[in-house]
């Protein structure tokens, strides 16, 4: 398995905290079938800045050690970018990081809400020649009282990518359900585990993998491993039509 999501980088971010955690979160990794790892630190959340040149040089630094761990897992540079009004001029002087140096950025929005320059940004982003990814977007406050938000960006050319844990409950019911949402609209196109540690933020990827195979068939489970595989290739994945989340009937006394 390939997991386009975590944040296995030691001491920069809310991820592991020491290289000795970054071997401990490798080989539970590789215990779950988990191959390559794409490092995607956070960048301009408010909390972290991760430029793109001492990201590179962290990843060959933690590929080192797992040399020399004889650990059988490849880290690939990423970046977990939240979304602000520089972003695309900072693509251009370099400090942006795209997912394994494809044309495919991973973009985060506020937990809360979608800033209105969303749309405007993602457009600027796409005439450069990039794919927003939006991460996590099922665990996004706005989205899940909004949905069609989101329908109108994927419309649009933007891809997502749900958490496993969201997947298998660990967010809770309803962001289960909503994740289960966004996968029967075609409104995501990637599994990851967004992992930080090996406790309390896992990898789950295998059990989220078994958790879709389960609910929507092999064939369902095996687009998203594809997925990922194309995406580290900087090939066009797949995808289906999006469709509008279609609000639930509540019966009950009005």
């Amino acid at each position: 398995m390939i997991d386009i999501h975590c944040h296995i980088l030691p001491g920069v971010d809310d991820g592991a905290k020491s290289i000795r955690e970054s071997l401990e979160m490798a080989r539970t990794a590789v215990s779950e079938g988990i191959k390559t790892i794409v490092a995607t630190p956070h960048h301009k959340n408010n909390r972290y800045t991760n430029p793109k040149q001492s990201i590179l040089e962290q990843v060959s630094d933690l590929n080192n050690h797992l040399q020399m761990a004889q650990i059988p897992l490849t880290v690939l540079p990423g970046q977990e970018v939240r979304v602000y009004g520089e972003l695309v001029e900072d693509y251009e002087k370099n400090e942006i990081l795209t997912l394994a140096e494809t044309h495919y950025l991973f973009l985060e929005l506020p937990s809360d809400q979608v800033p209105r320059y969303t749309e405007k940004l993602v457009y600027n982003l796409q005439m450069g020649g990039l794919t927003p990814i939006i991460v996590h977007p099922e665990r996004n406050h706005e989205i899940i009282e909004r949905p069609g938000i989101l329908y109108t960006l994927v419309k649009n050319g933007v891809l997502t990518q749900i958490t496993a844990s969201s997947v298998c409950g660990y967010f809770g019911k309803k962001i289960k359900n909503f994740s289960f949402q966004l996968i029967e609209s075609n409104l995501t196109h990637f599994i990851a585990s967004d992992a930080h540690n090996t406790h309390s933020r896992g990898f789950k990827m295998q059990e989220a993998y078994e958790v879709a195979e389960n609910r929507y068939g092999k064939e369902l489970s095996y687009m998203f491993k594809e997925n990922a595989e194309l995406l580290l290739l900087d090939k066009n994945i797949y995808k289906e039509i999006p469709e509008p989340i279609k609000k639930k009937k509540i019966f009950g006394i009005f």
